[in-house]
């Protein structure tokens, strides 16, 4: 992948592990666990950069994403308020982003169910590679899609952090 020069970065830390957060002037585009599947390799995306005056939105959304993900780590928050940029995908992967923005905490929905509801119902693989696509893990909730029969399935993050995930969401006992 071919870094925007608009893109911000900054780590970020989790019980989880660490992470690497980006945002564009439109909103938050990139929340993933180091070195994870599908994890940016352009070294420019890697490295925080220094905010500039033009990028002083940018900045405050990953300083607002860092404490929110802070807090739902912590079990204090529920739902994310962040403005999302998911420009950077095909059309499909973006249909496929924001209708994961409809699990709610606690749920969970298989890759079938998510099919119908974006209008593809017989395309469950191109939905599970949309779905593993997602640029921004944890607040596009990819980690709450499963399996027909509910059984855990892959996950960019690794399948112990769907699992952390889902557990800390009430989803798993």
């Amino acid at each position: 992948m071919k870094t925007p020069a608009h893109i911000q970065t900054r780590p970020s830390t989790s019980p989880l592990g660490p992470m690497l957060l980006a945002a564009s002037p439109l909103g938050l585009c990139g929340v993933w666990f180091v070195n994870q599947k599908h994890y940016p390799l352009d070294r420019a995306l890697q490295a925080p950069t220094v905010a500039s005056v033009a990028s002083d939105a940018s900045q405050a959304w990953l300083d607002q994403a860092a404490q929110q993900l802070t807090h739902y780590f912590a079990g204090h928050r529920q739902h994310f308020d962040l403005p999302l940029d998911l420009s950077i995908g095909t059309a499909f992967q973006q249909s496929v982003w924001h209708a994961l923005l409809d699990i709610s905490r606690g749920q969970t929905e298989s890759y079938g169910a998510l099919a119908a509801r974006v209008g593809r119902p017989s395309a469950a693989r191109a939905v599970g590679a949309a779905v593993g696509r997602n640029r921004i893990s944890i607040i596009v909730p990819c980690h709450r899609v499963v399996g027909s029969n509910g059984a855990l399935t892959g996950y960019a993050g690794g399948l112990e952090r769907k699992v952390a995930l889902l557990q800390l969401e009430g989803c798993l006992l």
